[in-house]
Formats: structure tokens, sequence, C-alpha cells
């Protein structure tokens, strides 16, 4: 059986604690040490997406209703998004983590990995630089803000590390600690391991963390079926297997609409204006696309979706709305709709355009570039179409957990 990677721990991983909460109480005194929570709507249905610490020692998660919260807590207070405060502070970490190493990697809006392999840091202790990062965060980005930080030898034990002591925790896990670490823990608090992995695990006689690491990899692989179960022996004993950028998949966005319209034509300006949105980034980041999907979930819990690939790279607003629409027609249901998402797919960075003798392509590409600087300097939407007029209130500027993607091209505009 391989043992547990002795080698020196050399990962952090920062998590700051309730971000998006924790950021509006650094802004807002009033607010520090209140329950408060920041949700996509202040409507009895809307989606909780930061609880602050304080209102989470009610019970409130990330993902409760408005109601929910405020069934458990009714001091609640509900807060609707600032997501330039939140990119704000993203930037000022950022800036202050990049003193410590150049190998960063933002994970999320509120999530770090740091590699101090070949960097001062590393020589002198990682627990030291650990404590002197949160020491800087609140004398130089705010007083309000607390970060997590995990240390490991690998991304996974760095992230399961973070998650011990919140908020604020500062753990390592290495070769000296893991057993101790493992035996307290259950399967499901393994970053990775949900309901249906651990009911797998269980299926394969796997009850406990300790038993999950001192599987061999034979049984791992017959409780996966996959290279999966390989990874996990990895994994647990500290060896790096997760340092893999995927690329940029697709661009998308999506929209709970407050009025449930059944009308193509009342759900045409929603879908102008996320389409205007999703388009941008598609040129920002370098891209074209080549796939359209559109989806609508309607208010009796249905769900509609239909994709379509082109022959042409598409990156005008106009010409993905068009194919979006015709998609949105071939739909035939005047059910009302809840919610509607549109994505763009098959991305080609900077590809060569194929220029047609009765196209012009080339008028496109510097119109696109035109409106887009425009928009930059002037605030999005200055320049807009007109089937947008009366959408001002829709479709309001979000940021996606996870959504490393969208961040990356922020940070680099």
């Amino acid at each position: 059986m391989k043992k547990f990677n002795d080698a020196p721990s050399y990962l952090m991983h920062i998590d700051l604690n309730s971000c998006f909460a924790t950021i509006e109480q650094q802004a807002n005194p009033l607010l520090r040490g209140r329950p408060i929570a920041v949700a996509a709507y202040n409507s009895p249905n809307g989606c909780i997406l930061a609880p602050s610490i304080e209102a989470k020692k009610f019970g409130i998660k990330t993902g409760f209703r408005v109601k929910e919260g405020k069934a458990l807590c009714p001091g609640l207070i509900i807060l609707s998004p600032d997501p330039d405060k939140y990119r704000y502070i993203h930037l000022k970490l950022r800036q202050l983590l990049l003193s410590y190493t150049t190998d960063l990697t933002p994970k999320s809006i509120d999530e770090f990995v740091l590699n101090f392999q070949n960097f001062p840091s590393f020589n002198t202790g990682l627990l030291a630089a650990g404590r002197q990062i949160k020491t800087r965060i609140k004398q130089e980005i705010g007083d309000w803000l607390t970060v997590s930080i995990g240390i490991g030898p690998n991304r996974f034990l760095a992230k399961l590390a973070s998650n011990l002591k919140k908020p604020d925790g500062l753990e390592e896990i290495n070769y000296q600690n893991y057993f101790e670490i493992y035996s307290k823990l259950k399967l499901p608090d393994l970053n990775g391991i949900n309901t249906r992995l651990t009911a797998r695990l269980n299926s394969g006689g796997i009850y406990t963390v300790l038993q999950f690491y001192e599987s061999n990899i034979y049984d791992l692989r017959s409780v996966f079926h996959s290279i999966s179960g390989y990874y996990w022996y990895l994994r647990l004993r500290g060896y790096e297997i997760d340092d893999i950028d995927f690329g940029r998949k697709s661009f998308g966005n999506m929209y709970s609409l407050p009025k449930h319209f059944s009308d193509s034509q009342d759900l045409s300006p929603v879908l102008h204006k996320l389409i205007e949105k999703m388009s941008f980034r598609l040129r920002s980041g370098g891209y074209k696309a080549k796939g359209i999907h559109l989806g609508i979930l309607y208010t009796d819990h249905t769900f509609w979706h239909q994709g379509k690939i082109f022959h042409n790279h598409l990156f005008d607003s106009g010409d993905i709305f068009r194919a979006s629409f015709r998609l949105l027609l071939l739909s035939g249901c005047k059910k009302p709709v809840a919610n509607i998402s549109v994505s763009c797919f098959d991305l080609t960075q900077n590809p060569t355009v194929q220029l047609d003798l009765f196209s012009s392509v080339l008028k496109k590409i510097n119109l696109s570039k035109a409106v887009d600087s425009i928009n930059q300097k002037y605030g999005h939407f200055v320049v807009s179409p007109s089937a947008m007029l009366g959408t001002s209130s829709l479709v309001p500027d979000r940021i996606g957990f996870g959504s490393i993607g969208d961040l990356t091209e922020f940070i680099t505009s």
C-alpha cells in the first residue's frame, strides 16, 4: 500500500468566510454582529446566496428561501447582491496574496489556492505565512473580514483543512496528523463526496473516512467503476492529481422571471438582454461559438430545452439573438415561464474567420469591438438594441458561485 506523502506542505487554500454577507458588514458597520443574508431577491421565495456567520448560528444555509430563513430567525436582514463590492474585495485579496507567491489560482470569488514552492515564504513556514495573511487582511483590506486557511501537500487536503475550523481557521493536514483528522471526519465531510457517492461507498463496505483511506486500489476501482477510485486513493494519501485546467467550455446566463411571461414576444426583451451580457463576455475572452442552447423552466416545473450547432462562428449579439429566438419559437408552449437560460458552446479562441463574398463579417467584428469599448468605458448597455427597452430592472448583474471563468475575464479586462 502506498504510504502517505511525507513531503512538506506547500499548498494553501484560502476561503473568505460568508463572503457576500461579510463584505456587506464590512461596508456597513451597523450590520456587524447581526444576522443578515444576501439573497437573489428579497421576496419570500428568493434564494439566499450567503448568510452571515451570525445567521448561520440559527441554522440558515445557502440555498434556503427567504421565508425559510425568516422562519428560523424573524429578525433576519435581507440584502440584495452588490457584485461590484465583491469584485473589489476579490481584487484587493488577490493583490495582497500575490506578494507571497505569483503561483496563485482563484477558484471562485471567495477562494484562492496558493502554491508556495520556490518562494521565500515556503522556507519560513506556511503556518507563519497564514497568520501574517490574516493580520494583513484586517489591516489593509477590512477589519471585519475573516478567512479560513488550510495547508496541505495537495489541493484536496488544503481545501479540507480550510473547512476544519470555520470561521477564521488555520489548519494543516500532513503525514503527521492525517490519521487523527481522518478518524474524526464523516464521508460527506470530504470535498466531492456527496450523498450518492456516500451510498456507493457504503455499498462497497466503506462507512468511514479511515476505511476509505485504508482501502486498496482494486477495491476502490470496483466501487467507482472507473479511474476515479485510483484518483481518490492518491488524493487521500496527499498526492497531487487535481492540478488540471480544463479550460473554458461555454458561456451562459440564466434569469428567474419576477413576472411569469408566457408569450415569446414578452420573453424576447429578456432573452435579448441575457444574450447581450453573454456575448460581451464571449468576445471579451477572445472566443467565438458554434453552438447555442436554450432552456426554459415553466411554473409547473416542466422543462424544455433545445440546442443547435451552426456552420459559422457566432460572436455578434444580433446573430446569437436571432438564432436563440428561433429556438424559443420551437418550444411552441404558452405556459408561464419561471426561468430562462441561454448558453453558447463549441468555443474557439481567436479563430480564423472565413470571409464570405456576400457577407460583412469584418464590419460586424469592428462594430462589436466599438460597441464593447463604449460600454466598457461608460457602463454596460449604454449602447444597446432598441429591443431591450424597458429591461433596466431585469437581468441584474450577478456573480455565480464557482464561476471562475467569468471572474478571470473581469480581472484581465
